[in-house]
């Protein structure tokens, strides 16, 4: 039995204590929030649950196995931090931390320690995108070509990360699990409509090796919510509709195909292109909340020393590419070589 706490009860954390309290071979002991409404909520829903102010009580206390970090990003970091340093396994909010350095030392902590680091890339876990990684890895695409999501909506504003760090690790993470491959480098653009210090809106382009591209259009000001993406081969393309309440993936038989004819030696050619028009379809996918998964697969690596997909270092790509973009959206579009 793996005994967990969770510190923060505020947007996310209620969906945490509800997925580990329901699962097998996890207890949760602890929620830990500063607003005494939101303890007495969590006391109200889970009456077996000890609350607290003080983090330092979850961190703390021997009987727990695990803590899951669900508070802003600023705050990531040194309670993940004392948490590893207390012999804790951790599961940390996205995106792991709001530096760099700051999410390399809770990876080589982890390391050292054996224990286990996963970060909420929340996405990771739904029936879509594991059946998309499914398609592309069975090659059904074809080579990838491109990728292209939106994920706008009307708010919410945060107060302390853009929107650049508040929607599009969800997009990133989707990027490096399909992908194998990393970006070489990245553009950025945006826009500061109400905070000047936080853009609302903005523009990522990502370039990959063998010229596939990656774009990433996030907004807190859009009239209608928005959560598409499309990923493009060279057989076929899908079209992923995360609004949809089925048939949330569809797959096109489209593509392109272009005869290039002429003499080379003179450097004249002449291209034919022709389009592939053939049927859709939408596979069957899960219906398993993303989350319970998540929580499954967290308890499941603990029990079996095994590392998680979305694991220390997968969430420190993750910031190292939003650091870049940050740069690149300082400086009106520069681009922003990357090494990863």
């Amino acid at each position: 039995m793996i005994r967990v706490g969770v510190i923060g009860f505020g947007y996310w954390g209620p969906n945490l204590v509800r997925n580990f309290n329901a699962i097998e071979n996890a207890e949760v002991l602890w929620v830990a929030d500063l607003k005494e409404e939101r303890r007495r909520l969590a006391k109200r829903l889970y009456p077996h649950v000890q609350v607290t102010d003080n983090p330092q009580e979850v961190i703390r206390d021997p009987r727990v196995d695990a803590v899951l970090v669900a508070t802003p990003i600023f705050a990531h970091y040194d309670l993940a931090k004392q948490a590893l340093q207390e012999g804790k396994h951790v599961l940390v909010e996205k995106p792991l931390t709001a530096r760099s350095e700051q999410a390399e030392d809770l990876v080589e902590l982890a390391e050292k320690k054996n224990l286990v680091l996963l970060v909420d890339h929340t996405f990771i876990y739904t029936g879509a995108v594991r059946k998309i990684k499914e398609l592309v890895e069975a090659g059904d695409l074809g080579n990838i070509l491109y990728f292209d999501s939106i994920r706008v909506n009307l708010g919410l504003f945060q107060p302390d990360v853009n929107v650049l760090w508040d929607l599009a690790p969800h997009d990133l993470s989707i990027l490096e699990y399909l992908l194998d491959a990393q970006p070489e480098g990245v553009v950025a653009t945006g826009a500061s409509h109400y905070n000047p210090e936080l853009e609302n809106i903005a523009y990522l382009t990502l370039y990959y090796p063998n010229n596939v591209i990656a774009h990433i259009n996030v907004s807190w000001l859009a009239p209608v919510k928005i959560r598409l993406l499309v990923l493009g081969g060279t057989r076929k393309m899908i079209v992923y509709d995360d609004t949809e309440p089925s048939e949330k993936v569809k797959v096109y038989d489209k593509g392109v195909e272009v005869l290039q004819n002429g003499d080379p030696n003179e450097h004249v050619y002449r291209f034919l292109v022709e389009y592939r028009m053939g049927d859709m379809w939408a596979p069957k996918l899960s219906s398993k909340e993303a989350l319970r998964t998540e929580a499954e697969h967290f308890v499941d690596c603990i029990l079996k020393g095994t590392r998680p997909v979305t694991d220390g270092a997968f969430g420190l790509r993750i910031v190292k590419i939003l650091e870049a973009a940050t740069e690149s959206l300082k400086n009106r579009g520069k681009f922003v070589p990357l090494n990863l």
